[in-house]
């Protein structure tokens, strides 16, 4: 897999609580977040992978949901992870 044990913790350690935090909103985003960068150059050379532009689609909204919980919850921590992640333009 693209994303080994390895990349998950350094991910988890930069936007979570340590390196075994996979719960937080934060670490949540950031990995889809790089899932979703991932996915987005493969489609850029396989544009007629329509399984992929599914689960793309589906991780885009599931990672939308995630940054309203958190914009509902903390409105702090919502800002945070948009200007780490570069999320808004």
């Amino acid at each position: 897999m693209y994303l080994d044990k390895t990349q998950r913790a350094e991910i988890y350690s930069r936007y979570g609580q340590n390196a075994q935090d996979s719960g937080t909103a934060e670490s949540q985003i950031a990995q889809f977040s790089f899932r979703i960068s991932h996915l987005t150059e493969h489609l850029k050379k396989n544009k007629k992978d329509y399984s992929t532009q599914l689960s793309l689609v589906k991780m885009v909204g599931k990672r939308r949901d995630l940054l309203n919980y958190l914009k509902q919850i903390d409105i702090a921590r919502y800002r945070a992870i948009v200007e780490k992640l570069n999320l808004r333009r």
